[in-house]
């Protein structure tokens, strides 16, 4: 009978409390099929995604053995990226919290290594580290292999695809043969059944099957989109169940950059995430969506390895993912801490015949949906609205306010219903009064001020130019007065520029073939949430 209970196993009782305390009521099924085989000492090639609790599972059983009198390295992790070494590293401290004397050490490019040598040598028994720093380590003689007793393999499948393979065979041919090696993976591909030959010994293959790798609390969605008008349903969507946090993934980097410009350019506040990005960058992004400065994460499946944030309200397929699995990793974001999910993806053509193989691989329904019209989003816009004020007037106290309302009953003429509809105009701006076929001098609600438009011109900083520098062209060559020009909001790649409605279209007109310091501009209305 296989063992679903922490407390069935035979563990430390610090790792045990420490497993209370993160609020682990049963083992997952991947952990409940590895933990009791790696604990017996078996070499495991384990497939499962992020999310199932894989770190807990080549976790706990390597803490259970690491002897915390013995301060010598004896446990190594190897992670593809710097933030889930960070991400692993912060779990092992966790469930290691109760057991005096461990120390646990993420090593990783784009951190002083000095800082990291003073740490070795004071005695460090678990690294979790990429494999270009561990390698830097070995060089440097810092890091020394003689009492490893496990060697776990992190997200192998991202490290091979990352170009890896060569530092990770390098490093497990210095560890110790007298060890034990443990590999989870997402993927099943040839070179990591290679991996499992050359350097495990006779390793237990471990599966999650596969009805258990779809989150069951994340609503599915498809819509038929042509090419063209990708961008105009993502918004709508956004706009429409406007989720705190959404990841949108698409399949190559070119792509997460021209879709994080577009969403920019729409007013919504996205950031893009791929390979090619400097960790520093890496950081400063992750850091903006964690912490909710950023609404919409844009991102290749890559580059999403290792992001754990739990308020993911929605996970937008921007192109239909290449492999099956990819799919299932991808939706696992959302729907995550008990919370509910929604995953949305936009299907061109004959792709529709992909999805039905992901759905047919996932042995779930992902639900065909009408494209929503502009109406359907001020429906639904209204419709949030109206119920975050129904849950006011049962929960707050209005007293004051009524007493305001009726005094400006009395004193205007105007009905209690007059002033709630104008409430509600204000609330949405002019989304109400938006029709399908709305002509160009209807620019919605761009989040400029009352009878502004807001304008989105794509040079920012890193062009070398200045607000004066927008302010002198847009009133030089549309004769506009500089002084009825509004806000200038100014960013790394583009600036934001606010001008009267009445000046709107005319500003955009001529300043299309206009430059701005030589160079030529794209200008066009912002589209805010």
């Amino acid at each position: 009978m296989e063992v679903t209970k922490f407390e069935e196993l035979e563990l430390d009782a610090a790792i045990l409390r420490a497993v209370e305390d993160m609020g682990f009521e049963e083992m997952s099924p991947i952990q409940a099929k590895s933990i009791p085989i790696v604990l017996e000492g078996k070499d495991v090639v384990g497939q499962a995604q992020t999310g199932t609790g894989k770190t807990a599972a080549f976790g706990i059983p390597l803490l259970q053995k690491v002897d915390p009198k013995n301060k010598n390295l004896q446990g190594l992790v190897l992670c593809p990226t710097r933030e889930l070494a960070i991400q692993v590293a912060e779990e092992f401290r966790k469930l290691g919290k109760y057991m005096h004397g461990i120390k646990i050490l993420p090593v990783y490019g784009g951190q002083e290594i000095s800082k990291q040598i003073r740490s070795l040598k004071s005695g460090v028994q678990i690294i979790i580290g990429t494999p270009g720093r561990v390698m830097d380590h070995m060089r440097r003689r810092t890091i020394k292999f003689d009492h490893i007793q496990m060697a776990i393999l992190d997200e192998a499948d991202e490290m091979l695809n990352m170009g890896f393979r060569e530092d990770i065979e390098t490093i497990l041919s210095q560890v110790p043969q007298e060890r034990q090696t443990v590999m989870f993976s997402a993927t099943m591909p040839k070179p990591i059944l290679e991996i499992a030959r050359t350097y495990q010994k006779n390793p237990q293959i471990i599966k999650v099957v596969k009805k258990e790798l779809t989150v069951p609390k994340t609503e599915q969605y498809y819509y038929e989109v042509s090419p063209k008008n990708k961008e105009e349903v993502l918004s709508r969507l956004l706009d429409m169940y406007n989720p705190k946090l959404s990841l949108v993934f698409c399949n190559t980097k070119k792509q997460v950059d021209e879709l994080t410009t577009a969403l920019q350019g729409r007013g919504y506040f996205a950031e893009g995430l791929h390979g090619d990005l400097k960790q520093q960058q890496r950081d400063r992004v992750m850091d903006s969506f964690r912490n909710g400065k950023t609404d919409i994460l844009v991102a290749t499946d890559v580059a999403a390895r290792g992001i754990d944030v739990d308020d993911v309200e929605a996970v937008f397929n921007y192109d239909v993912p290449q492999d099956d699995e990819y799919y299932v990793h991808r939706i696992g974001r959302t729907g995550r801490a008990g919370r509910e999910g929604r995953a949305f993806t936009l299907v061109v053509g004959r792709e529709v015949f992909k999805l039905r193989d992901i759905q047919k691989y996932c042995k779930t329904k992902i639900k065909l949906q009408p494209i929503p019209s502009i109406n359907d989003v001020t429906a639904v816009k209204a419709e949030k609205t109206l119920d975050k004020v129904k849950n006011i007037i049962e929960t707050e106290d209005l007293t004051k306010m009524v007493d305001l309302i009726e005094s400006k009953i009395n004193e205007n003429g105007f009905t209690a219903l007059d002033i709630a509809s104008a409430f509600l105009k204000m609330v949405m701006g002019d989304d109400s009064s938006k029709d399908e076929d709305r002509d160009s001098e209807d620019f919605g609600d761009t989040g400029a001020e009352a009878g502004m438009v807001r304008l989105f011109i794509n040079l920012g900083k890193k062009q070398n130019v200045r607000p004066g520098d927008f302010l002198g062209a847009i009133a030089g060559e549309t004769g506009m007065p500089g002084k009825l020009i509004g806000t200038i909001d100014m960013y790394d790649k583009y600036t934001f520029v606010e001008v009267p409605r009445e000046y709107a279209s005319e500003v955009i007109q001529v300043m299309k073939s206009a430059k701005i310091k030589g160079k030529s501009i794209n200008i066009e209305p912002a589209n805010r949430k």
